[in-house]
């Protein structure tokens, strides 16, 4: 019996998307194309009769192949006959031409482009961690010396000269530290170590003034009255005058003593060495043969190469007590400290380890004082200067000595005549320190 509706054909029930009950896959047969010729609505396929349809279950005869001619061999694109995709170039199937579907291979990647890329996203950030870090850095900088107070000064000379003045400032330190730095608790400020460095184009030139110097001290403004004090020809050691009235007054005293016009004026305390040395974590020292022991300063070393702390190189760089030549080696001993903080500080270790970095800049930065005219490459160029001198590439000396009077150092007026003017020219330093 014919379960189909009247007037239906297997073409018809294919066309409604029927399936066959036939073995064979149909993966091939898909919607037949219509012709545009055949026949007019209602009449079978646009107006054919078709045959009846097939018995209903087995015995299903085998559906046509629409593109083997047989009675629908014409008509629209034939790719639909063959299962493949409409439109696909060649007919091929998949999109962008790529046999079997799927998409295309990815293109190959582009190493310049990604690299320039990569150059311009680390160089942005560098640029904008130095001008954060530069930024953060100069906020830091306490400019409270006013130089401009400094009364009848020397002609300027050729280079840079700048005052660089160790304090025994106890500021900032508890009682117990002030005991376990050995330091006391005296008031006001003395200065415990004095440099001259020198910048030029002729190297570069450090010269220790020993805190007994016997010096004059001139005519000033006091730095807090405004009021003129009168020279009255008197001498005294050059740490009193620090003592006295402060950075102006010492730096007018070394003018007046020296006839050489200090730039620059730097400051550091107790407090602000120590946490230097920790920051970078601890600076080696040899000890001399015979080691080190003074109950003022607190040194207590033995011979040989060693680590010293915050704590051990305050104490180190104080002692004098325990030396032959008491302050005059103690500049010595300053001098050989600082080159060896310097080459510490400058290794790629601390400078390329924000880590280690940042804590001795903001350890060191936090505890100086300046002039109100320092800035940071003034800064920096005094400290790559005094690595530079300390590690043998300029002069590093005391100043000239001609004895003591009344346990004042007097200096050799000669040969600091002679120094004056070769640094004031900018000259090779010939000259020779004790």
């Amino acid at each position: 019996m014919n379960d189909w509706p009247e007037g239906w054909s297997g073409n018809d029930r294919d066309r409604y998307g029927r399936g066959s009950a036939s073995a064979q896959p149909e993966s091939a047969r898909v919607m037949r194309q219509v012709r545009r010729d055949q026949g007019a609505p209602g009449q079978g396929a646009y107006g054919r009769q078709g045959p009846s349809a097939p018995p209903y279950g087995n015995g299903v005869p085998q559906q046509p192949s629409y593109v083997d001619g047989q009675g629908h061999g014409g008509g629209y694109d034939s790719d639909y006959n063959t299962g493949q995709v409409y439109g696909a170039p060649g007919g091929g199937g998949g999109y962008g031409g790529e046999p079997g579907g799927g998409r295309g291979p990815r293109p190959a990647p582009n190493w310049r482009k990604r690299i320039k890329w990569t150059a311009i996203v680390v160089l942005t950030g560098l640029i904008v961690t130095t001008v954060a870090t530069y930024f953060w850095a100069d906020s830091k900088l306490n400019r409270e010396v006013d130089l401009s107070k400094v009364i009848d000064r020397p002609e300027q000379g050729d280079g840079t000269n700048y005052l660089i003045v160790g304090s025994d400032s106890r500021a900032g330190l508890s009682s117990e530290q002030k005991k376990q730095l050995h330091t006391g608790s005296a008031a006001g400020k003395r200065t415990d170590s004095m440099m001259i460095l020198h910048t030029g184009s002729n190297g570069d030139t450090l010269i220790s003034l020993p805190r007994d110097s016997d010096v004059e001290i001139p005519t000033f403004v006091g730095s807090e009255s405004g009021k003129t004090y009168k020279g009255t020809g008197r001498h005294v050691k050059l740490n009193a005058a620090y003592a006295e009235d402060g950075p102006e007054l010492l730096v007018r005293t070394v003018e007046f003593n020296t006839g050489l016009k200090i730039d620059h004026y730097v400051e550091i305390g107790f407090a602000g060495f120590a946490n230097i040395v920790d920051a970078v974590g601890g600076v080696e020292i040899d000890i001399p043969k015979g080691g080190m022991k003074d109950t003022k300063s607190g040194a207590d070393f033995t011979a040989g190469k060693q680590t010293l702390n915050g704590d051990q190189a305050l104490a180190f760089v104080r002692t004098r007590y325990a030396l032959a030549g008491s302050d005059l080696d103690r500049t010595k001993n300053q001098q050989k400290f600082l080159n060896a903080l310097a080459n510490q500080v400058a290794t790629p270790s601390t400078i390329l380890n924000p880590f280690k970095l940042y804590p001795t800049m903001g350890a060191g930065l936090d505890s100086l004082i300046v002039d109100k005219d320092m800035g940071l490459y003034d800064l920096g160029k005094m400290f790559w200067a005094m690595k530079g001198v300390n590690g043998g590439d300029g002069t590093s000396m005391n100043m000239p000595i001609s004895g003591s009077t009344g346990g004042n150092l007097v200096w050799d007026k000669a040969k600091v005549k002679t120094l004056v003017d070769e640094l004031k020219n900018d000259e090779k330093v010939t000259v020779s320190g004790n």
